[in-house]
């Protein structure tokens, strides 16, 4: 069963829709009469924050041109859960058109993803703007919307949850040690999985009918009123000049079309065969 290969950069696409959440976040520093002095636009990397403490302190000169910049913000994903609480049935499937083909996938399955983004500054103004530009959004989730399986057109809104904060001021060592003020704040994406998407000999269903009887005994009740709804074509796609029904058997599921209905009576007591496909 496993080595049918297929990818859907679900994981990829989440992690991706997680940063740009914080990929333009600014912050100012004024004088004592409220001038703007100067606005900065806080970087954002992924990875952990070790590495960039990390390059901090091993830059002993604080004068040197390329010297990490603060504030700047971090995140990595560091867990993937499986979530039983919005656990479907395994078997369970559903269909999705894409042209004129049908394919036929299994329902998803629920995952958590683990976020963990950080906030590194030296001055504690710095970290604050950054973090009132950020709470206020989850409450405590905030919700995107990803295109999960651009084959199938699959989107769905993914909730992201701030679950905690946590807090560090690093400042030890003398007056050459740089100081890093640290944020911590942990979030969860509820985020689907999807498998293999297998094409469907069904085919689409182009044209529906409705046998009704008057009597309620299943077993014996011929039909009287035959219902039949197929397609109807809003445009010329034969160009032909003008609609007619020679344009409905080409309507395909992603236009506009309208529907031609059919009411008939019947007295001669027959049933339709869906095998036969005829009345008997």
């Amino acid at each position: 069963m496993l080595g049918n290969y297929f990818y859907h950069e679900i994981i990829r696409k989440t992690i991706i829709g997680f940063g740009t959440l914080f990929n333009d976040i600014h912050i100012k520093h004024k004088d004592e009469n409220s001038n703007v002095l100067s606005e900065l636009r806080v970087p954002l990397n992924y990875g952990p924050a070790q590495k960039f403490l990390a390059r901090i302190t091993e830059q002993k000169d604080l004068n040197r041109p390329y010297q990490i910049t603060l504030p700047r913000m971090s995140f990595e994903h560091n867990s993937i859960t499986y979530d039983a609480t919005r656990k479907t049935s395994v078997t369970q499937t559903f269909k999705a058109v894409d042209g004129q083909t049908l394919k036929k996938v299994f329902m998803p399955v629920p995952y958590n993803i683990g976020f963990e983004l950080n906030i590194l500054a030296k001055l504690n103004d710095d970290v604050l703007q950054i973090i009132e530009q950020i709470l206020p959004y989850f409450q405590p989730s905030f919700t995107i919307t990803i295109d999960l399986v651009d084959a199938i057109g699959e989107k769905r809104d993914i909730p992201i949850i701030l679950d905690s904060i946590s807090f560090q001021d690093d400042y030890e060592g003398d007056f050459s040690t740089r100081r890093a003020i640290i944020y911590t704040l942990q979030f969860t994406a509820k985020t689907y999985l999807f498998g293999a998407i297998a094409e469907t000999a069904e085919g689409l269903i182009k044209k529906v009918q409705v046998d009704m009887a008057t009597s309620t005994n299943i077993a014996s009740a011929k039909r009287e009123v035959r219902y039949t709804a197929t397609p109807k074509a809003l445009k010329d796609y034969n160009n032909d000049g003008q609609i007619t029904p020679a344009d409905d058997p080409f309507v395909e599921p992603d236009d506009d079309f309208g529907f031609n209905e059919e009411w008939q009576d019947f007295t001669d007591s027959k049933t339709y065969s869906p095998t036969l496909q005829t009345d008997i």
